[in-house]
């Protein structure tokens, strides 16, 4: 697994203890966990074999933490097949771009709270 990095979270606190409550965290994390279900649905439409929804229709969004956490995923068995291929099928992302683009809307979200 990756190990990331995260540094100035000092900062990060300070402000955050200065300017933001814990609702409008709660709040950006819901929002964005939405936003994100809703782009990984949008990019589950695949072009190559046979479709019947199942995989678009398993995406869901749970809040975890106390609000503190978003995390949406297909539940289809075979949604990583999909997403990273196999040796006889090519990959058809849906998850990764729907990710990347909504973390960094999440992280411009984050930084105007800070503001």
């Amino acid at each position: 697994m990756a190990k990331i990095k995260v540094t100035g979270l000092d900062e990060l606190q300070k402000k955050l203890k200065d300017n933001v409550t814990m609702d409008d965290v709660k709040r950006v994390v819901r929002q964005n966990g939405s936003e994100m279900q809703r782009k990984i649905q949008n990019n589950a439409d695949f072009d190559k074999g046979y479709q019947t929804g199942a995989t678009k229709r398993s995406v869901g969004l749970e809040i975890k933490d106390s609000g503190f956490t978003a995390e949406v995923e297909p539940t289809t068995e075979y949604s990583p097949y999909l997403e990273y291929g196999t040796r006889f099928m090519e990959a058809q992302p849906f998850v990764k771009p729907g990710h990347e683009e909504q973390a960094a809307q999440f992280k411009k979200d984050m930084q105007k709270l800070v503001k």
